[in-house]
């Protein structure tokens, strides 16, 4: 198992006294108010969890946007602040934006637009002038933000998702000697899908400045290839997988994003998440009955509402099942600005009400939502406490909840059930595979799952650990450097 030390040392060596700079939308620590005083908490992001602990190894800094009511007052004046809380390790720049900026690029272009796009869940991008300018325009400041953190530096600059897909151009003409690699968390669509996009040729541009660009699977980058190849008058090399444009050469590669696997299941195992999880275990009377658990972002790619049909499906088809077993989503609100995520948030409620209502006993309802941003140790103690964890996503480029619950499942009693079209499933072979669209069967693999033999159960979670531990969060960031350092 690749570990935090040996990323270190790894990252001693392939640095050669280059800074490591992360650049992200979203921070790795924000600060809130509660009762009138700054408190840092961990945001609700996969991508922030997942690379924080790289960021500690580098002990480099991390560039993002500092977008919590708290920030401006826990940072200097340079908008800096040393991280983690306790024990730093490196620093977060926040970066300051306007509303307006906010607004236009992020809830606008980037998840208005390239979110969809990039999404096959069925809704419509929004292009919008405005929009684009706004996002060109906040990829333009990240951009004088890093040169200004790097300075005089040799650097690495390693960019996160599709909120930047503008930067690397913009870094290279400000620090040319830089070396930039890019890792795009979502899937990449086919060129068919792409081209409608009034901006496409600009997006590839910018992401053409990189020296590196990561997808989690192979699919999604012969997917990025046959878009630049329709699109674009560059040269493809397919031998080393590289796009050459405008004389300068970026290699596309698969690297399947992971966790950190020994740090979740120590954690897992300690004192306050035991009592946590005896906590829950009463609350929701769970003694007698199995826990299945959701948890996620309350967006429409995550197969929210047809995870309830499902259950609603196997409640219906199994009279039996009724009040054998409590269903927690742990739904964490987002992009409520955005009018599409205000109507999922509707229908989650409206379908929680109907089926509960309909289904629910004297001393049992089957269906519990908590839509709040729960902190890891909560988190830990529902994954170790739940039978049956279901990740449903409607497309997704990996999906580290559902490594996490099979990092937190350290008694090896719990089964994933995993949506066929998250990049996870491609590794996470021993999970039961659903199609989050077809109701009737996923009601069956509900079914399967809480019948599974303890024995079944065990064999197959203990190959799901064996699996995520070897390839964690260290290996991945390793993997990207090894690569990244023979083209420096």
């Amino acid at each position: 198992m690749f570990t935090a030390e040996a990323l270190k040392s790894l990252l001693r060596e392939q640095l050669q006294g280059r800074l490591f700079v992360v650049v992200s939308n979203r921070e790795p620590y924000l600060h809130v108010y509660r009762k009138g005083k700054p408190v840092c908490i961990r945001p609700a992001s996969g991508m922030a969890l997942a690379l924080d602990p790289v960021a500690q190894a580098s002990r480099g800094l991390w560039v993002a946007h500092g977008s919590a009511a708290a920030d401006r007052e826990t940072a200097d004046a340079h908008g800096r602040v040393r991280v983690p809380p306790g024990n730093p390790t490196y620093a977060l720049q926040r970066v300051w934006l306007t509303p307006e900026q906010e607004e236009g690029y992020y809830y606008g272009f980037a998840n208005s637009a390239l979110w969809p796009l990039c999404h096959i869940a069925y809704r419509r991008p929004v292009f919008n002038e405005a929009h684009w300018q706004m996002y060109r325009e906040v990829n333009e400041i990240f951009a004088t933000a890093v040169a200004r953190a790097v300075g005089s530096h040799k650097a690495l600059i390693f960019i996160q998702d599709y909120h930047f897909a503008l930067l690397p151009r913009f870094i290279k003409r400000m620090l040319p000697d830089a070396l930039v690699a890019h890792f795009w968390h979502i899937p990449w669509p086919n060129p068919e899908i792409f081209r409608i996009c009034p901006w496409k040729v600009q997006i590839l541009e910018g992401l053409l400045g990189n020296d590196i660009l990561g997808f989690h699977i192979r699919y999604h980058c012969e997917n990025f290839i046959e878009t630049v190849e329709r699109e674009m008058e560059a040269r493809l090399d397919r031998e080393i997988t590289a796009v050459i444009y405008q004389g300068r050469t970026t290699r596309v590669r698969a690297f399947p994003i992971s966790i950190d696997f020994a740090g979740i299941s120590r954690d897992t195992a300690s004192v306050e998440v035991n009592g946590l999880r005896r906590k829950f275990e009463r609350r929701y009377r769970l003694k007698h009955r199995p826990l299945l658990l959701g948890v996620d972002r309350i967006d429409y790619t995550k197969g929210i509402p047809e995870r309830l049909r499902a259950l609603e499906r196997f409640m219906q088809k199994y009279p039996g099942s009724r009040g054998r077993f409590v269903f927690l989503q742990v739904g964490v609100p987002s992009r409520t600005q955005v009018p599409e995520y205000r109507r999922l948030n509707d229908e989650v409620d409206a379908l929680i009400a109907r089926i509960n209502r309909r289904y629910r006993t004297d001393s049992w309802v089957p269906i519990v939502l908590i839509r709040e941003n729960l902190p890891p140790p909560t988190l830990h103690a529902l994954f170790r406490l739940a039978r049956v964890c279901i990740v449903s996503s409607l497309h997704d480029g990996m999906n580290l909840v559902a490594k996490e619950f099979i990092a937190a499942n350290i008694d090896e009693t719990g089964v994933l059930l995993l949506s066929c079209f998250t990049g996870a499933a491609r590794q996470l072979r021993d999970a039961i595979i659903i199609n989050p669209y077809a109701t009737d069967d996923f009601a069956e693999k509900i079914r399967w799952a809480l019948q599974m033999d303890a024995q079944e159960v065990r064999r197959r979670m203990h190959r799901l650990r064996a699996q995520v531990r070897d390839k964690n969060i260290y290996k991945w960031a390793a993997d990207i450097m090894r690569k990244l350092s023979k083209y420096a």
